[in-house]
């Protein structure tokens, strides 16, 4: 097993190391001056020549990147060209609040398409089945954004039921001292006992987390289906049928426990596209997390800040990859 992490952990470096020099590649070729950014829309050209050498653009291409590489091993992501702050400390403040989000919306989503998937299979071409069919595709093909807008639609401008959008109400934040431990308020609220500012926060939460765990629940709601369909013909589930095994112990412990290497891969997959994919989300409902933050930087071309968040999202998708991969390896066939 430990060769078998080694192995991957390789392979992952391999990978960060790629998608670092195409991130860099990319963000140099395109056809814009972030000395000129740096410097302001009214600076004069010998200031963005100076601008230019003061970020080292005036170098050649291969230095510029063999710095990036040092200063990324001494953990620094570079400054942002519009708001002049390290990008390591912007990315601290914005990552919490999208954990916060992602957590809870992958928690419930992939429980619900567990829950969808057994029953789909247990009542294979039924009524039950086709709806969850029907609902693994419509996540998949509804835009996250659509669905977003739909539910402010409805739940705020016509229930009037939950909050449009941020992590507190306005009210919330004057009335009480808003904690900042871990960055979750959830848990921040709890820690200090605030049970008012708590409901206050999952209140927040709910709208932004709905369109975001739909694409996980019908994900994993299709893989899990169709792993027990073929599991549940396997001969030791007809040998535990034919024992007087129920029903129940027999599709939630018997065979449920067989599909636990598809599901985590697609769950895995699932929680690094959600990570990367929430920034619509994120901008529809004023999310102050990683997904705005990568799309301020993308609407002001502010290049550190994209390359910041691009390297956040491949990490994470790498150290996600690698936990399902160690999931599916606890299966000795897969390691050999």
């Amino acid at each position: 097993m430990i060769r078998y992490i080694v192995k991957r952990l390789l392979l992952g470096i391999l990978v960060l190391f790629g998608v670092t020099v195409i991130t860099f590649s990319i963000t140099h070729l395109l056809p814009s001056d972030p000395a000129r950014s740096w410097a302001g829309a009214k600076a004069t050209e010998e200031q963005v020549a100076a601008a230019r050498i003061e970020l080292g653009l005036d170098k050649p291409i291969h230095v510029q990147f063999a710095n990036y590489i040092s200063d990324l091993l001494h953990g620094d992501l570079g400054v942002s060209y519009t708001s002049r702050r390290p990008i390591t400390a912007e990315m601290a403040e914005a990552v919490p609040a999208t954990l916060e989000l992602v957590f809870y919306a992958i928690f419930f989503g992939i429980i619900l398409g567990v829950i969808m998937g057994v029953f789909a299979a247990k009542y294979k071409n039924g009524i039950l089945d086709h709806l969850v069919r029907i609902f693994a595709i419509g996540s998949a093909s509804i835009p996250s954004f659509v669905f977003a807008m739909v539910l402010q639609l409805i739940f705020f401008q016509k229930l009037g039921w939950l909050p449009l959008g941020g992590r507190l109400s306005t009210t919330a934040t004057i009335l009480y001292n808003v904690p900042n431990i871990t960055g979750w308020l959830t848990i921040d609220s709890l820690l200090v006992g605030n049970f008012a500012l708590f409901q206050d926060a999952l209140l927040h939460l709910i709208l932004p987390a709905i369109p975001i765990a739909v694409y996980p629940a019908g994900t994993v709601a299709r893989m899990t289906r169709s792993s027990l369909v073929e599991v549940l013909n396997e001969d030791y589930i007809m040998a535990a049928r034919s024992y007087g095994i129920s029903e129940s112990k027999v599709l939630w412990k018997s065979a449920l426990k067989n599909t636990i290497g598809t599901t985590a891969t697609v769950a895995a997959l699932s929680i690094g596209y959600t990570l990367v994919g929430t920034f619509l989300v994120e901008s529809i409902f004023g999310w102050p997390g990683i997904g705005k933050f990568m799309s301020d930087s993308v609407t002001s071309l502010d290049y550190p800040a994209i390359m910041g968040a691009t390297l956040f999202s491949t990490v994470a998708y790498l150290i996600l990859n690698l936990i399902a991969d160690i999931i599916v390896a606890l299966d000795p066939r897969v390691r050999v």
